[in-house]
């Protein structure tokens, strides 16, 4: 009877054997990504909002094909994410340019970035309402107002205690539902008017500053950035209302003869207002097509 017994038993030690070391071999196979199963990239998040908000350049004319690489430092031209990259630069993203593509993304980076990609899309308007989150210590600075809105407008969610967070990476799950919940806020409602002008989303990151310039006089600077030298800034007017001096802007188009590298450069236009003044930006008028060039290079 033992020696019946003694193949089956012996059999069934080999095999848990051969199990045991078939499963260390594995993990000790594992890829280093194995360690952000459920995370997601940088590329992968970009991709994601800008399809999923269905944002896109078609109002912007440019002079030769914007390249990844000419706003992005660690973007191949190559990469089969590197046209949703160039959509991301002009749809309110604010991806930095030193972005990796490789690095994973936390929760507070996809909040930021959606919430970007959505204003685009229209305005909109937000009830004032502050929403507690207990662990708000730990948000970046420049992000809580994404994650406000998100929340206000359930497209972001916290767990049990009010915890958002914030620096722990975004799992794929959580980030398609988030993009598909944007897509209902967008089209459930319906953003204000506005005007029809080709040239929104060729200025970015527009801003207004005053200074003391000689007696009773301030000057007041307009900066922006554009898609490349060719662009021109202008002062298109400046109103007072209520003794408040509001300054309207316009681009200056390329010459349509010269040829522009596609480098993002910062431009500036300056008005001249009462001392004490306080200015504060307009609507962008448009533009005047700038003269062709003449004169030799």
């Amino acid at each position: 009877m033992l020696q019946t017994l003694k193949k089956p038993v012996l059999l069934l030690m080999l095999i848990a054997m051969f199990t045991m070391v078939a499963s260390g071999a594995a993990y000790a196979n594992a890829k280093p990504s194995d360690k952000h199963p459920n995370s997601i990239k940088v590329s992968d998040a970009v991709t994601m909002i800008v399809h999923g908000l269905k944002l896109n350049i078609d109002n912007i004319r440019f002079i030769k094909k914007p390249e990844a690489s000419d706003y992005y430092t660690k973007v191949k031209d190559t990469a089969p994410y590197a046209g949703d990259f160039i959509i991301a630069q002009f749809n309110g993203l604010g991806l930095p340019r030193d972005i990796n593509p490789d690095a994973y993304v936390t929760r507070e980076q996809f909040a930021k970035w959606l919430y970007g990609g959505l204003s685009t899309t229209g305005e909109y308007a937000w009830i004032e309402l502050y929403i507690e989150v207990k662990d708000a210590n730990k948000v970046t600075k420049g992000y809580m107002d994404s994650i406000q809105k998100l929340l206000i407008a359930g497209i972001a969610s916290m767990d049990s205690l009010n915890r958002f967070w914030p620096t722990m990476e975004v799992t794929k799950g959580q980030a398609e539902r988030m993009v598909k919940r944007a897509q209902a806020f967008v089209d459930n409602n319906k953003p204000a008017p506005q005007p029809e002008n080709p040239e929104i989303g060729i200025l970015s990151d527009v801003k207004i500053s005053s200074e003391h310039w000689a007696d009773g006089v301030d000057r007041v600077t307009v900066s922006a950035l554009v898609p490349h030298r060719g662009y021109g800034l202008d002062i298109a007017g400046v109103q007072f209302i209520k003794g408040v001096a509001v300054v309207s802007y316009r681009v200056v188009q390329p010459d349509p003869a010269a040829f522009y590298a596609q480098v993002v450069t910062e431009v500036k236009a300056y008005a001249y207002v009462p001392a004490g003044s306080k200015a504060i930006l307009g609507e962008q008028a448009l533009s005047e097509p700038r003269e062709t060039s003449t004169s030799n290079p």
